[in-house]
């Protein structure tokens, strides 16, 4: 009997695994389709209330700490600066196209309920501390769509923006990545209205140009360095859309950007190593339960075009779908109205710091930048293609890798 159960449990699995393959082995159009509805499902409570001037009353508070007062602003900020790109594709009359359409008007609505003062959703920018970071994040996401955000923005909201921006003035940096967060800021404001405070905008490039670098694409988050993400979370993703608008408009400093790419290229390149065969990655350091926006880095450098030339976009768009699915294939990821629970793949409060909330997970938008791009784009139309740890694990040939100078 027990000879005959283990024959019927082999056949089993010997069914089981073409199957498992095949079902890992999307298109890129089956891919996207799945990125656009986990898109959808995360912006949709945060976006919804927005609009409807009901995000404060309905949004749940989770947290070890108790930062309720700036949670909104931490979710709109994070959501926005992730799903940005995507939305400035703009409509047009595809299916997708009609859904951009949609929450474009959403997130312009949102936004002016955001920053009316008359709102019952006014959202607090100038107070110490939180709010620099997600203005940063937010002035971040209209940098991503000045057309589809900014461009939709009445005038009226558009002033009360630059009024609620210039607001986290009023907070001081720390040494450490949030001097990104001021210099993201008053990129934007450069950006879009032509004024900015020089000394913001400069001062953390400098800091990271001239003292924080340690080597192979690797920032300090200040004077020392912390084994996390945060080089994908903030440094290297701020840091280079600062210096593109610094680029722009002439500042000084500007040159450094070359360099910068050339980091930002080898950080995405680690960042795809990281990625195992089934989709995990190193559950290390603070932060973890912004999830899949580990990788903001891998996916901002991917909608770039600034990925190494050893690996294919299409690569890195399986090993992030393996990811996105993996980590989101709980149902405890989500409370039962739709909102992010805080945790790592669930409801892990304890894997959390006590700066972390509800609004903060919404970080995890990041990561499904690469949405930004057509699906014409190679991302996305280039057939299924193993990532570098599948294949290494495989026994298939994988270049050996090198740190860069």
């Amino acid at each position: 009997m027990k000879n005959r159960l283990k024959i019927a449990v082999w056949l089993l699995c010997a069914l089981c695994i073409p199957y498992i393959g095949k079902a890992q082995q999307a298109t890129g159009e089956e891919d996207r389709a799945f990125w656009v509805e986990t898109l959808t499902r995360i912006a949709d409570p945060v976006l919804v209330n927005l609009s409807n001037g009901t995000l404060k009353q309905n949004m749940p508070y989770e947290s070890l700490g108790n930062r309720h007062r700036f949670s909104h602003l931490e979710a709109v900020g994070r959501l926005v600066c992730g799903i940005a790109p995507w939305l400035e594709l703009g409509p047009d009359n595809t299916p997708e196209g009609q859904l951009r359409k949609k929450y474009i008007d959403l997130t312009v609505k949102g936004l002016k309920n955001a920053v009316n003062p008359s709102s019952p959703d006014y959202l607090v920018f100038g107070e110490p501390s939180q709010p620099l970071v997600d203005a940063a994040f937010l002035a971040q996401g209209l940098l991503r769509a000045p057309k589809q955000l900014w461009g939709n923005l009445d005038a009226e909201a558009k002033a009360w923006m630059i009024t609620e921006l210039k607001r986290s003035r009023n907070i001081k940096a720390f040494n450490n990545n949030w001097l990104l967060f001021a210099s993201t800021v008053e990129a934007a404001l450069l950006e879009f209205t032509g004024e900015y405070d020089k000394d913001r905008l400069l001062y953390g490039v400098e800091k990271f140009r001239d003292e924080w670098y340690k080597g192979d694409a690797m920032y300090g988050d200040g004077p020392a360095f912390h084994m996390d993400y945060y080089n994908s979370f903030v440094i290297h993703p701020m840091l280079t859309d600062v210096l593109r608008v610094m680029k722009k408009h002439g500042i000084a400093g500007a040159e450094f950007l070359d360099t910068q790419l050339k980091r930002h290229t080898r950080y995405a390149e680690i960042l795809e190593r990281f990625i195992s065969p089934e989709g995990s990655f190193p559950v290390v350091g603070r932060s973890i339960c912004y999830r899949f926006g580990a990788f903001h880095a891998l996916g901002q450098a991917a909608l770039m075009h600034i990925l190494p030339e050893r690996v294919a976009p299409a690569q890195v768009r399986c090993a992030l779908t393996a990811v996105i699915r993996r980590q989101l294939e709980s149902p405890a990821n989500f409370d039962k109205n739709g909102w992010l629970r805080v945790g790592f793949t669930g409801e892990q409060i304890d894997i959390s710091e006590s700066y972390i909330n509800t609004g903060s997970v919404y970080l995890c938008a990041v990561g499904l930048l690469p949405l930004g791009l057509p699906p014409t784009d190679e991302f996305w139309s280039a057939p299924y293609t193993e990532w570098t740890n599948l294949k290494a694990w495989n026994g298939k040939r994988v270049e050996a890798d090198h740190a860069i100078k």
